[in-house]
């Protein structure tokens, strides 16, 4: 039920006890936790060795902005590169969409770590938070750069996670720093910003996460807290069956709930399978208030883990992981951008 946050690079004894407690499913890891691939292998068998074998272990490395694990990984060009591509040659767009999401996850699965959380499938327009983090504005072109982003993270051996449901690109606000208000009618919201997850969905993308949007036309509470969108909408309307997370709970939006443990609670209620604790300091309350909580269904948990790793040597040796990386990290140059 829960996927929590730890403080650095080695597994302090204090946080033995989060990975042992009911409920804490899995981690999810940031740049405080990486220094090197050696170190993020050793640290990832040390929570497996403590936790289990089926804890998960996910991280955000969408390329751009968004990249925890750096030096020793590929470089990866922001997803909207490959939009701006399309415009060029849309065929070769797909292409590199496929070659960006196989280059990013079979470089975890090597490296142990199950899933990221992406692609972002949001339209580019214009969020704060989003910004070059989408594809593109339109939402076909969105649809089926996700697709294809999609085929290349299960070639790769991982499962896909579509953010942020029902879509966070057209609303200004960023959701870290402040509640974010998407007034338009849910036909609106149907045709442009949900038909990129429509399409990734029937690509069997395995899980959705919710943003921490109000869409006051369909329901007052966060998309995350609503069991309107997620039940009837995503579950029912869509036919998801799939793993729904939340986002961070200590994302400034998530405050519509409550404190920690009110935020942790809606959540699940609404019918989030797992909810993000990023923060070493929220996790204990988070783990106090999912004690007697059933677990999710074990199925959507286990479609989540990774598969087909590859070692990190195999990989290194493997041609045709020299050809993508060309290719997709050219769209730096081609967008003007550098490595950061």
């Amino acid at each position: 039920m829960l996927m929590i946050g730890l403080a650095g690079t080695t597994l302090a004894t204090s946080e033995h006890a989060w990975l042992k407690a009911h409920g804490v499913s899995g981690v999810v890891l940031f740049s405080r936790n990486y220094s090197s691939r050696d170190q993020l292998m050793a640290l990832v068998d040390a929570i497996r060795e403590v936790g289990g074998e089926d804890m998960l272990i996910a991280v955000d490395q969408e390329g751009g902005p968004v990249q925890r694990f750096r030096d020793g990984f590929t470089r990866l060009p922001p997803l909207s590169a490959i939009g701006a591509a399309y415009a060029r040659d849309p065929q070769d767009a797909v292409r590199l969409a496929e070659e960006h999401a196989w280059v990013m996850s079979s470089e975890l699965r090597a490296s142990g770590v199950d899933f990221s959380f992406a692609p972002v499938v949001d339209l580019a327009r214009g969020n704060a938070a989003i910004g070059p983090r989408a594809f593109h504005a339109d939402p076909a072109i969105a649809a089926e750069l996700a697709q294809a982003y999609v085929r290349g993270m299960h070639l790769g051996g991982m499962a896909a996670v579509l953010k942020h449901f029902p879509g966070h690109g057209s609303v200004a606000v960023d959701t870290h720093e402040a509640a974010a208000v998407d007034n338009r009618p849910l036909e609106d919201i149907r045709r442009d910003d949900i038909h990129p997850f429509v399409e990734a969905i029937a690509a069997h993308a395995e899980a959705v996460m919710m943003a921490h949007v109000i869409y006051p036309a369909v329901d007052a509470l966060p998309a995350g807290f609503s069991r309107r969108w997620i039940g009837e909408i995503l579950r029912g309307e869509l036919g998801f069956h799939g793993a729904v997370i939340s986002d961070d709970i200590s994302m400034a939006a998530a405050g519509a709930a409550g404190g920690v443990a009110e935020r942790v609670r809606a959540h699940l209620d609404a019918g989030c399978d797992l909810v993000l604790a990023c923060f070493p300091e929220v996790v204990e309350p988070a783990i106090a208030a999912v004690q007697g909580r059933a677990a999710p269904a074990p199925e959507r948990l286990a479609a989540l883990r990774g598969a087909l790793a590859s070692t990190w040597e195999g990989l290194t040796d493997n041609p045709q992981r020299d050809r993508f990386i060309a290719r997709i990290t050219a769209l730096h140059a081609v967008e003007g951008q550098t490595p950061a």
